[in-house]
């Protein structure tokens, strides 16, 4: 994905990713915004404002102090951030699931509790030495400033706890404009994290957020002259604001994840991980596979292990009618395409299977069905806990199907094989940001796999799985000829 090249319409483009949240039956909060803060220190408010400016202000006055603290500093912050969000873990869950309304309870809950071991913090802030002949040069890690951040209704809070996490460890400090559908556990989270660092470090509004986000706080946050970087994790829409900003931007953008099973695959294995990956809270994951292409020789082998696993197979015809009313056309002329009906994003299978007219048993996690590669779940980033397999004469076709699913976003993609050349083949045919092998897509993520977690994939940017160092910007110190210790003693100045 890259930035278009005429002059960008900033304010269309959130308009119509605001119009989308509004599609998605997103209703405005009861209570009253926060009421402005009076002139002078913004300490004691938490995080939460009703105005970009405000927030922009507190967290510019928040940096400053930081910097003083130093590392140490940043690791006392990012300690309360952790400790809140495993002890307040099942509570902050509950809160979210009630107000979104998508995924699965133990999922949101689970999301929360994996951020105290499997995010990266200040650990990662190592500086690289250069020493020779002429002096020593040293490379550190600078933070940025006051980052502008646009969080999803997918992750809102996990998401919001990781980057800030990431974010304060690079030396920053963070405005969020969250997803409408998930600002109040956005708020509470916000404001639990700065109360507990205000008490102990005396420093308040690390994270904040504008309460009430819109299309003016978005448009302003993009815009304010003091954020220094924009990090973005949504879909399309809001993914092309931010490349088309006149700001350095983080985008973590969409992605529909491929999976291929070949001859050689272990089938119970992939059964077991295919459920694991796209049944996770009901396949809100970018990562999540979303379709299976198998090679013939073993796809009726391959249906029979996912059944084994405890998914639930549809016939063609309920795969038909689940597709009738799951997948919705929106837009007009040119632009008219399909897009997942709201009323099955991130819900169980158990409502899938009824609009399926099928029987589902209870702890079903996972509906599959055999389809051709013309089926809208095929290309269509679902969001739901239904996955699309597809027949395909060889490894060649469904390597080949898997990149045309995948649209070239290079998010993730999933294969089983004992094959190395296979997998070679696929790997840098799709050269997604994640490339996962006889696993589960949380894998690669750190869930299961080796490696660190993010809940922000920045593919169309290049970051990859985002940590502190992607948040900071390179700072040179050169010494000339002094202290160097090794070397000749001619070298060496009186």
């Amino acid at each position: 994905m890259t930035a278009a090249t005429s002059t960008p319409d900033i304010a269309a483009i959130v308009r119509q990713v605001l119009a989308e949240i509004a599609a998605s039956g997103a209703g405005r909060p009861a209570a009253a915004p926060p009421a402005p803060h009076a002139a002078g220190s913004f300490a004691g408010a938490h995080g939460v404002f009703s105005s970009v400016d405000e927030a922009v202000r507190a967290a510019t006055e928040a940096f400053e102090q930081l910097e003083r603290l130093g590392v140490e500093g940043r690791r006392r912050a990012i300690a309360h951030i952790r400790r809140i969000a495993i002890d307040d873990a099942e509570e902050l869950g509950r809160m979210e699931f009630a107000e979104t309304k998508i995924g699965r309870l133990d999922h949101k809950i689970g999301k929360l509790k994996v951020l105290g071991e499997k995010v990266p913090g200040v650990e990662f802030m190592q500086s690289e030495v250069f020493s020779g002949d002429h002096g020593l040069a040293v490379i550190e890690h600078a933070p940025f400033g006051v980052i502008g951040a646009i969080t999803p209704v997918t992750h809102s809070l996990p998401t919001i706890a990781c980057n800030a996490i990431n974010m304060i460890a690079g030396g920053n400090t963070v405005v969020v404009n969250p997803h409408p559908s998930g600002r109040k556990v956005a708020a509470e989270g916000v404001r639990r994290f700065n109360a507990a660092i205000h008490r102990d470090l005396g420093i308040d509004n690390l994270v904040s957020l504008v309460a009430e986000p819109s299309l003016e706080s978005a448009g302003q946050l993009f815009n304010h002259r003091g954020v220094k970087l924009i990090c973005v994790t949504g879909g399309p829409a809001v993914a092309r604001a931010a490349l088309q900003s006149s700001k350095r931007a983080i985008v973590a953008g969409p992605g529909n994840p491929p999976v291929v099973v070949d001859e050689t695959a272990d089938l119970d294995n992939a059964a077991r991980s295919i459920i694991a990956g796209a049944a996770y809270d009901n396949n809100l994951l970018c990562i999540g596979e979303k379709q299976v292409f198998v090679v013939a020789a073993v796809f009726d082998r391959m249906m029979a292990a996912m059944e084994r696993a405890g998914a639930l197979r549809l016939s063609g015809s309920q795969v038909e009618a689940l597709t009738r009313r799951a997948l919705v056309m929106t837009g007009e002329g040119e632009h008219r395409h399909l897009v997942p009906c709201k009323d099955f994003i991130g819900q169980d299978a158990a409502v899938l299977a009824q609009a399926a007219e099928a029987a589902c048993g209870a702890g079903v996690e996972l509906l599959f069905g055999e389809t051709d590669n013309a089926n809208p779940f095929v290309p269509v980033e679902q969001m739901m806990p239904f996955v699309p397999f597809v027949r395909c004469q060889d490894v060649d076709e469904a390597i080949r199907l898997a990149h045309e699913s995948e649209h070239g976003f290079r998010h993730t993609a999933i294969i089983h094989s004992t094959d190395v050349r296979t997998m070679t083949r696929m790997g840098r045919l799709l050269d997604t940001t994640l490339f996962v092998k006889n696993g589960p897509s949380v894998a690669g993520l750190g869930l299961g796999g080796e490696g660190y977690l993010s809940f922000s994939i920045a593919t169309p940017t290049g970051e990859g799985v985002t940590t502190p160092l992607t948040f900071t910007r390179q700072r040179r110190c050169t010494l000339v000829d002094d202290l160097r210790i090794l070397g000749s003693p001619a070298a060496v100045r009186s």
